[in-house]
C-alpha cells in the first residue's frame, strides 16, 4: 500500500479536554465540542483543512478533540494547548469502518517498524489521529464520510 506522508505545522489549538466515555451525544463531551466547533467560521483564508483532530490520549485514557486557532478566534471556555507539529503517516478510510481501519492500522505500523528512514513518533500530545476529509454537503449526498488517519513519524537518526 502506499502511504501519504505529510507535515503538519506548529498551532494553537482549543481542546475538548479528555472524555474516556466517548460521548458524541449532544450533552456529551464530545457532543457539545462538536457543536461548539460548528458554530466556527473561519475566514476563507484561515479554512485550511484539516483544522480539527480527534485523538485517543494514551496518558489519559479518552478521546480528545482538538481543533486549530487563529488569532482572536472566542475559545468559549475550553483549554487552549500548543501542538508542536510533525510528519505523520496518512491513510483513508470510510468512517465508522473500524474493522477496515484496524487492518490499515497494523499494515501502517508494518511498514513503519520495516523502513529504513523513520519510526512511530508517538508521545504525549502526540498520538495517531483521525480527521473527517469528507466536505458536509458530500456526507449528506453520499451517505457516509471519509475518515484520514495520521501517525506520527519522525526520521532516524544516522549512526
Amino acid at each position: 500500500m502506499d502511504f501519504r506522508m505529510v507535515s503538519l505545522p506548529p498551532f494553537r489549538a482549543v481542546s475538548s479536554g479528555p472524555d474516556p466515555s466517548a460521548d458524541f451525544s449532544s450533552g456529551g463531551v464530545l457532543g457539545r465540542f462538536d457543536g461548539y466547533m460548528s458554530t466556527i467560521r473561519p475566514s476563507p483564508r484561515d479554512s485550511f483543512l484539516p483544522r480539527d483532530f480527534l485523538f485517543f490520549d494514551e496518558q489519559q485514557r479518552a478521546l480528545v478533540w482538538w481543533y486549530a486557532l487563529v488569532d482572536g478566534m472566542d475559545v468559549s471556555g475550553y483549554d487552549v494547548v500548543e501542538f508542536d507539529g510533525g510528519i505523520y503517516l496518512t491513510y483513508v478510510y470510510r468512517d465508522g469502518d473500524d474493522a477496515e481501519n484496524g487492518r490499515l492500522y497494523r499494515v501502517a505500523l508494518d511498514h513503519i517498524s520495516s523502513s529504513p528512514i523513520y519510526e512511530a513518533d508517538i508521545r504525549p500530545n502526540h498520538y495517531p489521529m483521525g480527521h473527517v476529509i469528507t466536505p458536509p454537503q458530500l456526507i449528506q449526498a453520499q451517505g457516509y464520510a471519509q475518515m484520514e488517519t495520521y501517525i506520527p513519524i519522525r526520521l532516524l537518526q544516522p549512526g
